[in-house]
């Protein structure tokens, strides 16, 4: 069981301006929780016990919402809204959490290099906090990549997803060394490639676990020419040295929410909407009616 994980959540989130303009993306809601609280969750049920979230400026707002709020507490709790405070519930995850800054945009490798004095000798998570794995984050994917890391002597493990051939030039592709099976290792990735140079369909999704080598590796890579330290660079790094990177599959029950822009963050909301216990069933029905009321697309 792998018990650090690292969830870089400095980025900008300009293409979700102007919602992002005074509130981090990642704190966005999806149906009733934040989207980092989901990311957050999903960790804690895989055994993650120890989580340092690398922040920006505007980020505070993160720290707050896994504090505790006694304040609050007390509030429902003369109130009596008990349904309330059981919202509250996780504020009491087996979790202990850790913060620093990335004070300059430097990209997602300089975002890990932060973690190196938290990780020390040990292998760790690294969680895209605006990424959630599955409905609700009933994702096990990470406990499963835990298992390959140690089985297979990995120097790396990530999570793929196939995503359309017309897409990969949103995100990191992998090249599979042999056939890509559920669990397979990787020859070389290739930062947002075109689809007619793509090696494969099998994206990045935003899941990896680490050895303490990849400090090393991200050391060496070269800013590109937004000034950004590449992750994936450093990770073909440890491709070029021989050293075992493997890639895990992601079934489809667990697929990625990314929202990284306003389309998947539009159908990610309404899809967890949709899924709520409590309230799915009357927003389908409400759905339903705005749609029957709609001019039909011409």
């Amino acid at each position: 069981m792998i018990e650090s994980a690292v969830v870089p959540v400095a980025g900008l989130g300009t293409r979700l301006l102007p919602a992002t303009k005074s509130q981090p993306k990642e704190m966005l809601p999806v149906a009733r929780k934040p989207i980092v609280q989901y990311v957050v969750e999903e960790l804690v049920s895989n055994g993650v016990r120890q989580i340092l979230f690398v922040t920006g400026r505007n980020k505070t707002s993160i720290e707050d919402h896994f504090d505790n709020d006694p304040e609050l507490f007390r509030a429902l709790a003369e109130a009596n809204k008990d349904d309330l405070i059981e919202e509250l519930d996780f504020e009491a995850m087996k979790a202990n959490f850790f913060y620093t800054r990335q004070r300059r945009q430097q990209g997602l490798g300089d975002a890990v290099l932060h973690a190196e004095s938290f990780a020390g000798e040990k292998p760790f998570v690294v969680a895209l906090g605006d990424s959630i794995l599955g409905l609700n984050a009933l994702s096990r994917a990470v406990a499963r990549m835990a298992d390959v890391f140690d089985s297979g002597r990995a120097s790396c493990v990530i999570a793929v997803e196939e995503v359309p051939p017309q897409e990969t030039r949103h995100y990191g592709i992998v090249q599979p060394a042999g056939t890509a099976a559920d669990v397979f290792r990787i020859a070389n990735l290739v930062e947002k490639p075109a689809p007619e140079s793509a090696p494969s369909n099998l994206a990045i999704a935003g899941r990896y676990i680490f050895s303490p080598v990849i400090f090393d590796m991200i050391r060496r890579v070269q800013p590109d020419r937004r000034g950004e330290i590449q992750l994936t660079d450093a990770i073909q790094f440890m491709c070029e040295e021989g050293r075992r990177v493997i890639a895990v599959k992601l079934p489809p029950a667990e697929k990625r929410y990314d929202i990284g822009n306003f389309p998947s963050y539009f159908e990610s909301f309404v899809e967890f909407a949709l899924a709520d216990p409590a309230y799915g069933e009357g927003f389908r029905r409400a759905l339903e009616r705005i749609l029957a009321k709609a001019p039909a697309a011409g």
